[in-house]
């Protein structure tokens, strides 16, 4: 005779271990090399002091990932579809194009990886194929999986709880200061630390906040929070599944953060003081678990760190550009399909563009993140807009707290943005 209490338990586990999924395959994106290398260049300049902005980062993450769930969830449609009945498909296409320009700078530093790595483990004239063949063994997965959405749920599950275990424990053996850990958690601004714009001098941008911005940009990704809403649809979510797609997306933001943490407190404990430009610098920080074996092993750990968002994030792009202009934006349909195509070889193209200038692919990383903040404004009044309408959400519109971190969360997206975007102006004039 089955114990129905036992059974009950089992399978109550079981349906919270399943519901994990939208949340993990967001932090998947976010967590990608991008953020392993900005993690550990905070850590490596700036030691412990910036812990504190994971935690604000992680908290207003958090609440637009559960913004978009909730409306996900009561509006019973896309974000994009529930913009469209409102404000018309043009206003949906908009968001849809500016969603997918973001991805396609996530995707630029993606490929930037994958060239990074393979710069180390290879010959210097094979490097240059080592993109087109990797971008195209990826798109024949995309074209020749029945279920996309099932095989990377599954697949992002396991490689989340290796990296956070791998990275774990080598924080454990680097022995970090638990009082300069504490002492970061307490919100202040380094000595010497200016929030000053941008300068151009004897040609170069001097710009002391790009490393921030881009920190932000990895660990506060309003448009990776926007797609919560289209994963919950995916997913199949009701009113059911209500409370538990808020925890879902509470999961999604622990990992990233404590991730994104950990990183940055083995940086700080192992290279501080050191500018972490390149590969060897930054495999350093794996010293204490791995020791001479840290380099080879960060290197070829570059390239599952990098396949983690690598086809999710073009995914997420493609779907959103045809979920914007009226399209099926299911992960297996055709145009999600065809239009991941193009957010893949657009960050191909541009990344191999750049590196031809000969500059530091880590370098190129850091900025490559820093501009996908430049879109995050339009997401994140998009998603404050839709939770605050009573068409849609009824009773469960955000309360005064919710609307207060939703406002802290757009203003700190704005004023990332306008920075960017002042940077950027300068570098092309």
């Amino acid at each position: 005779m089955i114990d129905s209490s036992n059974s009950a338990s089992s399978a109550k586990r079981s349906s919270w271990w399943r519901s994990l999924g939208p949340a993990l395959i967001t932090a998947c994106v976010v967590f990608g090399p991008g953020s392993l290398v900005i993690s550990s260049n905070v850590g490596a300049k700036y030691g412990y002091e910036f812990l504190w902005l994971l935690i604000v980062t992680g908290i207003l993450m958090g609440t637009f990932m559960s913004m978009a769930a909730r409306v996900g969830v009561m509006g019973g449609a896309t974000p994009c579809t529930l913009v469209a009945q409102r404000l018309g498909r043009l206003v949906a296409a908009i968001l849809g194009i500016n969603l997918c320009l973001i991805c396609s700078a996530f995707q630029f530093s993606n490929n930037l990886a994958v060239a990074l790595a393979a710069g180390t483990l290879l010959p210097e004239n094979i490097v240059p194929w080592v993109l087109p063949v990797f971008n195209g063994a990826i798109i024949v997965f995309l074209f020749s999986a029945k279920s996309i959405y099932q095989v990377i749920e599954r697949v992002m599950k396991f490689m989340v709880g290796l990296i956070l275990i791998c990275f774990l424990f080598n924080m454990i053996m680097a022995h970090p200061s638990l009082s300069g850990i504490l002492k970061g958690f307490i919100p202040h601004l380094p000595e010497g630390f200016t929030l000053n714009l941008p300068q151009k001098i004897d040609g170069q941008i001097a710009d002391p906040m790009i490393l921030i911005a881009s920190l932000v940009g990895t660990t506060f990704s309003v448009a990776g929070a926007f797609y919560q809403g289209n994963l919950v649809q995916e997913k199949g979510w009701t009113i059911k599944e209500y409370n538990r797609g808020i925890g879902d997306s509470m999961a999604g933001v622990c990992v990233i953060t404590i991730v994104s943490m950990i990183i940055m407190i083995t940086a700080a404990t192992v290279i501080r003081g050191q500018q972490a430009s390149d590969i060897g610098v930054l495999a350093q920080s794996l010293k204490p678990l791995l020791g001479s074996a840290a380099y080879m092993v960060f290197c070829i750990g570059l390239i599952p760190v990098a396949m983690n968002p690598f086809l999710i994030n073009a995914m997420i792009g493609g779907s959103m550009l045809a979920d914007g202009i009226g399209k099926p934006a299911k992960l297996s349909s055709p145009w999600s399909r065809s239009f991941t195509v193009v957010v893949m070889l657009l960050g191909m193209i541009i990344a191999m563009l750049a590196l031809r200038k000969g500059k530091k692919p880590v370098n190129l990383m850091i900025f490559g993140q820093a501009l996908t903040v430049i879109g995050n404004p339009l997401m994140a009044a998009t998603i404050l807009w839709l939770a605050n309408r009573k068409d849609i959400m009824g009773d469960r519109r955000n309360k005064l707290l919710v609307n207060v971190l939703g406002g802290i969360g757009f203003l700190v997206v704005l004023f990332m943005a306008v920075r960017v975007l002042y940077r950027l102006v300068l570098q092309l004039s």
